[in-house]
């Protein structure tokens, strides 16, 4: 692969979490670790309740955030912290688990399709064992942008003068959900941020002469503007931001800067202070 603007193109791979979803990691899989501040994609599709019904019962988390993005399907989300809802088509769900929670995610359907996709973005040190911080937010909150007759939804960050409704202060994180129809040209919007990851989710997109397909991610250079061409169809989601530059000790659902911090973490859950 030789490109200027793509440095690399990775596939998801099969993974299960939870109590046994399936689902598909994009990013924080052996070929793909994470990109500084995001930790992790996940993506979760499925009509056969059977990959998911089981959801994700109670677990801990510390010294991150996550969001949790429906395409289809309805997810119900509970905490230590008293906080709980139900997020459904085009909605999104956003913690801030800082110095620490006790979450569940489970769905709140029987049979169906259940698609979207749970990101996670680190958070600096002086930030870690801040307070938590929750929000649930509807689909119908979320700004559309047209554009070459497809949209633009705006997760997070700024596009075309809408501002997402992610609220994270400092992150400067930007998130949008392109769905463009075939054979149309655009260009990536260009905010400095030197992490700069495009997941496609359906159909398929052409950047530099390369191709990628449902299920691939491509990281893209940090300074070069992006055109880009669609295939029969071109969704895919474009996340931006810039790095924290600290050191990453991660242990599963434990986010922190040294192996001590990681130590604590799990002492602190297995003797309930945790969520103190």
């Amino acid at each position: 692969m030789a490109s200027s603007i793509v440095k690399h193109r990775v596939r998801g791979m099969p993974a299960q979490d939870g109590a046994g979803v399936k689902l598909k990691r994009v990013i924080n899989q052996p070929s793909f670790r994470h990109r500084d501040p995001i930790l992790m994609l996940d993506e979760f599709k499925s009509d056969d309740p059977n990959d998911y019904i089981a959801g994700f019962p109670p677990h801990p988390h510390r010294g991150f955030c996550t969001l949790t993005y429906m395409l289809a399907g309805n997810m119900a989300h509970e905490d230590s912290n008293g906080n709980s809802g139900e997020i459904s088509t085009g909605g999104l769900q956003w913690m801030k688990a800082a110095r620490g929670m006790i979450h569940s995610e489970m769905p709140k359907q029987k049979n169906g399709l259940m698609w979207g996709f749970q990101l996670w973005l680190n958070l600096p040190a002086a930030e870690k064992m801040s307070d938590p911080d929750y929000a649930d937010i509807p689909g119908d909150s979320v700004p559309e942008v047209p554009l070459e007759g497809g949209t633009v939804r705006v997760l997070s960050g700024e596009f075309n003068g809408q501002v997402g409704p992610v609220n994270a202060p400092g992150r400067e994180f930007l998130y949008l959900d392109y769905r463009l129809p075939g054979g149309v040209n655009v260009t990536l919007p260009q905010q400095h941020q030197q992490t700069r990851l495009l997941y496609v989710y359906q159909g398929s997109i052409t950047v530099d002469g390369i191709t990628a397909n449902e299920g691939e991610l491509l990281e893209l250079d940090a300074e070069a503007e992006v055109p880009l061409t669609t295939g029969n169809e071109g969704n895919f989601l474009l996340m931006a931001a810039k790095p924290i530059g600290e050191p990453i000790a991660q242990y599963g659902p434990f986010v922190m800067n040294t192996e001590a911090e990681l130590r604590q973490a799990f002492a602190d859950y297995q003797s309930g202070k945790l969520t103190a």
